[in-house]
């Protein structure tokens, strides 16, 4: 039997925590290894960038993870949740520029503080599988896997188009740039060609889109986000040969059918034709150099004013034979196909604007039957059938479309192709240019290669050593890492890696003669390709990953914000079947199930001071006090007490540094009341409103939580529970208890709405506080129910729950007992309460056995006074009976 001891009435969540963390920081509470002999389960939450301190984001996050991490150990699976940091980046660069220290340094102190913070917050990690991408043990292998798909011909180098942020001074992914700005200074992105390292993510697009279709554990709308990026494309590759030379202008569209219809070409400003035009033309040079500078992004371009310039060169029409003028414009993409488009104005949006604007010709090739009833002057044609489909003979739009469906387009002006539909005039016009070999059928994706090349310092060094009789030489294995320099600190004029004469001087692996080190570094987004993959092995120095990677992969449970759906998780996913390709691992898809948390937002405080500064003051540190109508009255600093007037209230954000911070929430209130406010406040993939009110009705919940606990240890040890000597009332109060245990199983392990299943918990300690039941058989119910909350509540408060498990006498740890079992005979009622209605109105209730038949149930109903006032002397003319639930009676 359990022994009870003293139990302090008072709930200290300080005292309490740190405690228990010491306790679990002594018996290695979360150390875990691989064991062939259970079911194991990877939880995962994305890694945090060392910023300097944790916020409600970081707080949120952690904490789904943790939750599901502690359910899915209580119900006996082997279950690794580790932790590391994404250390890289230009972040660290600006700070250590701004307080003058290396990043390094910056890098390594804020990792140390945000690591105590993560601890503080009771998180089961395993930290002794720490890693930080800045370590050289880490990012060597970033350099030996780059070695490996170069040598393979999946990392290449060309000089391309690329994304250059002005401010940060560095070359920026497609996906980095938002809406024509840099992701993260905002600045305006421009067009530079510069040489620079690929990875050839396209040879992987194929299968990136179909194996979505074997992701059933993510969301819908991320799987939508990825296949529209990828973007497969089926079309036709068409020549045009040159009308100067013997040459051919290449251009792949998915509206072969318009060819017909072709009456220019247009040319990216990048584009070969530009430039040679261009060598002879001041002007057009002139706007070739305007357009390089201009936005790269397809959205930017599909709403600016499309321009352009003749370049005085033609092409041949591959199928009229007719010559087509060759344009430059800015609406074409060098990165995009092969840089030029054929331009069919009566059939395409951008088309059609560029041509009116410079009086180019208009040539119809595509109709629908409606359109050309009322062209010929049909009589059937009503006005009422040309208002349905809004014909207008100045859009494109009138002969293009299919009218959602309703009419089916075909062909005219087209020759050979004239009277065809889509499809077959696709196939006659590829035939016709096969016999021609001037065109072929292809599929095309809307996915680039991914260029990894950063003209910044604070990144992975490339192993790349340039020679000048050798060219560019791979650094030998045995030389890994190439370790970056940590002294160094960046004055923002660029990378300082290149005026770094003791990084840069070499020696060519292959000659000897003197040689230079690469200075370009590593997009930061390499680092979080496969930091998920080093997690099961950090301590291995020989190699990359060994079996016990592929014990732990896939990661069973992937935590993190909608933002990472395109850029970290696409990158993940081909970092994981390259390094299968290279016999590496066994997995193909790095994570089976993704949760997309929702961001947190809240009020925010801030005071403008007489030099224009805003100070912004966190929620923590005022108090708001407010009228019987919720409306404030009065704000006060905690600090002094005294009223205080703001100048406004915004919104927290990351970027203003001016959110909540967490630390002094968990000094005011305990980590355990951070954690149950972010799980309660809104289901996980919702966005989460910050609220104080909030938070303080989390910290009393957890208060008389403990009150009831302690109420019980008092009272001293309770009798072990008979079920079968209960009363009617203590058999409700148990089928309550085993109902919450079967409600909340489902709520944490299979829906993630931990919102409802703390609510659960909250009804039933309530239920268990009304009952005040001090007889040998209440009790025992109480200790039974305490037991079962304890548990329950366990992955999302683990301090306050651990410290009231051992007051209740429990001699195995929390955290290693199991999950309760809800008890089938418990759930079993004996009688049920059925509502009865007459006419549709409730006239009343009765209770009935469980397997009463429905002519019992129908007496009993009609023997109920309340109903007989609404039946007697009245005929019945029906009655209907939904066993269990109700009983609706009617009557004349």
């Amino acid at each position: 039997m359990p022994i009870y001891m003293p139990m302090d009435p008072h709930y200290n969540p300080a005292a309490i925590e740190a405690a228990v963390q010491a306790r679990w920081q002594r018996d290695a509470a979360f150390r875990v290894t691989e064991d062939p002999a259970r079911q194991k389960f990877y939880c995962l939450s994305m890694f945090p960038y060392p910023s300097g301190k944790l916020h409600m984001g970081h707080v949120r996050n952690y904490t789904i993870g943790d939750v599901i991490t502690r359910y899915q150990r209580m119900h006996g699976r082997n279950v690794l949740q580790p932790m590391g940091w994404d250390a890289f980046g230009l972040p660290a660069e600006n700070a250590a520029m701004a307080n003058a220290v290396p990043p390094a340094k910056w890098t390594w102190d804020n990792i140390a503080y945000m690591r105590r913070q993560l601890q503080s917050l009771g998180f089961a990690l395993d930290w002794e599988r720490e890693i930080a991408t800045c370590d050289p043990r880490y990012y060597r292998w970033n350099q030996w896997l780059f070695l490996r798909l170069l040598e393979g011909g999946i990392v290449y180098k060309k000089t391309g188009v690329v994304n250059w942020d002005p401010v940060d001074k560095t070359v920026l992914a497609n996906e980095q740039v938002i809406d024509g700005r840099g992701w993260r200074t905002g600045a305006v992105v421009e067009k530079r060609e510069i040489p620079m390292y690929y990875m050839r993510i396209t040879a992987y697009a194929e299968e990136l889109l179909a194996a979505l279709d074997t992701l059933p554990g993510w969301p819908e709308r991320v799987k939508v986000m990825q296949a529209n990026w990828i973007g497969r494309s089926e079309g036709v590759e068409i020549g045009f040969p040159h009308a100067h030379d013997d040459g051919v202008l290449k251009v792949f569209t998915t509206r072969a059918d318009t060819l017909y219809g072709a009456n220019y070409v247009a040319v990216a400003a990048e584009h070969p034709l530009a430039a040679q035009a261009a060598a002879a033309n001041p002007e057009l040079a002139a706007f070739v150099e305007r357009c390089k500078q201009g936005s790269v992004m397809e959205a930017d371009i599909a709403t600016q004013e499309k321009e352009g310039k003749d370049t005085g060169l033609q092409v041949i029409h591959p199928l009229t034979g007719g010559k087509l003028p060759v344009w430059v414009a800015n609406y074409v993409l060098m990165g995009y196909g092969e840089g030029a488009v054929m331009a069919v104005p009566a059939h395409d949006e951008r088309d059609f604007e560029f041509a009116r604007k410079y009086g180019l010709p208009i040539r119809q090739v595509i109709t629908n039957a409606y359109e050309e009833r009322r062209r010929s002057g049909d009589p059937g044609f009503t006005g009422t059938d040309y208002a349905m489909f809004n014909f207008d003979e100045t859009s494109w739009k009138s002969w293009y479309a299919e009218k959602e469906g309703k009419v089916s387009t075909f062909c005219i002006n087209s020759g050979a192709l004239d009277g065809l539909t889509h499809s077959h005039a696709v196939d006659k016009v590829t035939e016709l240019l096969e016999q021609k070999g001037l065109g072929r059928k292809r599929v095309r994706f809307r996915l680039r290669d991914w260029g990894i090349s950063r003209q910044r310092y604070w990144g992975c060094p490339i192993p790349i050593i340039h020679c000048a009789k050798c060219g560019d030489v791979p650094v030998p294995d045995s030389d890994l890492p190439v370790v970056l320099p940590d002294h160094l600190v960046p004055d923002g004029s660029g990378n300082p890696l290149a005026r770094h004469a003791e990084f840069t001087a070499c020696k060519c692996p292959q000659c000897g003669a003197p040689a230079r080190r690469e200075t370009d570094t590593m997009d930061t987004f390499v680092d979080s390709s496969w930091y998920f993959l080093r997690y099961p092995c950090p301590d291995q120095a020989q190699k990359m990953v060994d079996g016990r990677t592929d014990y732990w992969l896939p990661v069973d449970q992937y935590i993190g914000g909608i933002e990472h759906a395109i850029l970290h998780l696409l990158y993940s996913r081909f970092w994981t079947k390259a390094m299968r390709d290279l016999g590496l691992i066994a997995t193909t898809e790095p994570f089976s199930n993704l949760l997309t948390q929702g961001m947190v937002l809240n009020e925010i405080f801030f005071r403008r001071g007489n030099d224009g500064r805003i100070t912004y003051f966190n929620p923590a540190d005022v108090d708001v006090e407010t009228d019987n109508r919720g409306q404030r009255t009065s704000l006060r600093l905690r600090a002094d007490g005294q009223p205080v007037e703001f100048d406004g209230i915004g919104t927290m954000s990351k970027s203003k540094n001016n959110g909540v911070d967490p630390q002094a929430l968990v000094d005011r209130y305990g980590a355990d009341t951070a954690r149950l406010f972010m799980m309660f406040a809104a289901p996980p993939e919702q966005t989460l409103e910050w609220s104080d009110a909030g938070v303080e009705g989390a910290f009393r919940f957890l208060k008389r939580l403990w009150k009831l606990a302690a109420d019980h240890v008092a009272r001293g040890p309770a009798s072990a529970l008979d079920p079968a000597a209960l009363t009617p009332a203590q058999r409700d109060l148990r089928r309550k208890i085993h109902q919450t245990i079967a409600k909340v199983d489902d709520d944490l392990g299979r829906r993630y709405t931990f919102n409802t299943a703390i609510a659960a918990v909250m009804e039933l300690t309530n239920a268990l506080t009304r009952a005040d039941d001090t007889t040998p058989a209440g009790r025992a119910l109480m200790a039974e129910g305490l037991e079962v909350s304890v548990r329950l509540l366990a992955p999302i408060v683990p301090h306050i729950t651990d410290a009231i498990w051992r007051e209740l006498g429990q001699s195995l740890p929390l955290i290693d007992a199991p999950w309760p079992q809800a008890d089938a005979a418990a759930l079993a009622r004996e009688s049920v309460e059925v509502v009865v209605q007459v006419n549709g109105k409730l006239r009343g209730r009765v209770v009935v056995a469980v397997d009463a038949s429905e002519a019992e149930v129908r007496a009993a109903a009609l023997d109920h006074a309340d109903v007989r006032r609404f039946t007697d002397g009245r005929e019945i003319r029906k009655l209907v009976v939904v066993p269990g639930r109700l009983i609706n009676i009617v009557v004349s």
